[in-house]
């Protein structure tokens, strides 16, 4: 992920989170995040990107999917996951990025489901922080924490991970 202030590289995980996992690598080959902005940030929190572009436009998303957040992967610091609204299986395009640990949207979270992680950061951490610590003011309909200065994802790319060495 190729952001304004830098790159994020993310291991996505397939086998506790195929449908989440599925959608986002769709989003990405569809070329849906590139020029989309980070438009909620929290420090300690998280950063959610995905949604809306530099005008604050949203952008036209797939049906919703279903909400994996029951496969045992926690909303760890470094972790990405579906965001969503009150409705449990809402999650289209739009995703975050843990600041901090949030063990309260982990499975079952407030509402008996929680929020899917699908992955986790590799590279890039320090860009996440970057991004949390920018200064935040209210633009409508965002509320107080929209960065001042935009933070844009320029491009995200999928590259495969290399396979393991075979041992003899």
């Amino acid at each position: 992920m190729e952001t304004s202030v830098g790159d994020i590289t993310l291991e996505l995980d397939a086998d506790k989170a195929p449908k989440s996992t599925a959608n986002f690598v769709q989003y990405v080959q569809d070329k849906h995040y590139d020029g989309l902005v980070f438009h909620r940030v929290i420090k300690g929190f998280m950063i959610q990107g995905g949604g809306y572009d530099a005008s604050y436009a949203q952008r036209k998303t797939r049906a919703p999917i279903e909400n994996e957040a029951k496969n045992g992967l926690k909303n760890e610091r470094g972790t990405i996951a579906m965001a969503r609204t009150s409705d449990p299986h809402s999650a289209s395009s739009q995703f975050f990025i843990n600041h901090g640990n949030n063990a309260f949207l982990d499975y079952p979270g407030q509402d008996g489901w929680g929020y899917a992680v699908f992955g986790k950061v590799v590279d890039g951490m320090d860009v996440v922080d970057k991004i949390a610590e920018a200064p935040t003011g209210a633009i409508r309909p965002f509320g107080r924490d929209v960065p001042v200065e935009q933070v844009v994802i320029e491009k995200v790319s999928v590259i495969e991970a290399a396979e393991p060495a075979k041992s003899e």
